[in-house]
């Protein structure tokens, strides 16, 4: 058991919800050792404020605008306790190894270290998709005004110093609303990455291979992955190939090979909805090109 009271407690801890009444109250049962707990609010219009306040924690309501700038304002302007702040959303969960490690190293964090990195474990109900992960790794705690997001969809979250990793875990529960929930959620999200992937193109963004193979830069090496993947043709099946037989996500079951299928889908929603936009942007300009300015002579 971790005393809330004690002085070994340095971590804050931010969530960042929208109606998330029925995911909240686990969470925050797993971070129940922290003393300083902020929930950041998009006017939830469910019970989610008033489980949060139940619970003891520190709630601000801000309109939604954007998922970098909303997680942004949150880390800048509240007013944290402790130097470091731990980020999640309502849907993960910390086990009592993790709050134990975390809690002790940042006793002993050497000067520079402004990130950790923490492997996250995603589960499809009760499985453990073992096998069927992207990526394991994020960084969700980051000395207080050292850290900063940008890239509105799947946002990545700068620091300003060294970032160093965990050994433990925390957990993830993204089907917890159900599949209609998830697949709500992603076609949102593939509208964005399409959107974005236009713009990029558009501005003629280069990716680096040596950058996506070789960097040193977690998040620097996962940029640049992702930016070429993105120009490859036949996303959604090589998604799905390797997933289920690289990752060997057919390990974990029928929920490894439910997940990987799933991802596929998502990567075909931007594929067509990216294939949209440009035939779109393809159509204004023809018309653009195709109309004349009338010669007007005055006798």
């Amino acid at each position: 058991m971790i005393d809330k009271n004690s002085l070994y407690n340095q971590i804050s801890v931010l969530i960042l919800t929208k109606n998330e009444q029925q995911d909240l109250p686990d969470c925050l049962q797993s971070v129940s050792w922290c003393d300083d707990i902020h929930v950041f609010d998009s006017y939830s219009e469910d019970d989610t404020v008033k489980l949060a306040k139940e619970a003891g924690a520190k709630v601000t309501q801000r309109q939604f605008d954007g998922y970098a700038s909303q997680r942004n304002v949150a880390l800048s302007a509240l007013p944290y306790s402790h130097s470091w702040i731990l980020i999640l959303d309502a849907d993960e969960r910390i086990p009592a190894e993790l709050a134990r490690e975390m809690l002790e190293r940042v006793q002993r964090v050497q000067v520079g270290v402004n990130g950790l990195r923490i492997r996250r474990r995603d589960y499809f109900g009760k499985t453990w998709l073992k096998h069927s992960q992207m990526t394991p790794y994020y960084i969700r705690l980051v000395r207080k005004s050292k850290a900063r997001y940008h890239r509105e969809i799947n946002e990545v979250l700068e620091v300003d110093g060294v970032v160093e990793d965990l050994k433990g875990h925390f957990e993830h529960y993204p089907f917890s609303k159900g599949l209609h929930h998830w697949l709500n959620k992603h076609n949102t999200y593939s509208s964005m990455e399409a959107k974005r992937w236009v713009e990029e193109h558009r501005g003629n963004l280069s990716f680096s291979l040596q950058k996506a193979l070789f960097s040193k830069d977690f998040t620097e090496k996962r940029y640049h992955q992702k930016g070429i993947f993105y120009k490859i043709p036949g996303r959604p099946l090589i998604k799905w190939l390797y997933l289920a037989f690289w990752k060997r996500s057919f390990l974990d079951g029928r929920a490894g090979l439910t997940n990987a299928t799933l991802q596929a889908i998502y990567e075909y929603f931007i594929v067509i909805k990216t294939r949209e936009l440009l035939d779109k942007e393809s159509s204004a300009e023809e018309i653009s090109d195709n109309v004349t300015v009338p010669l007007i002579i005055h006798s």
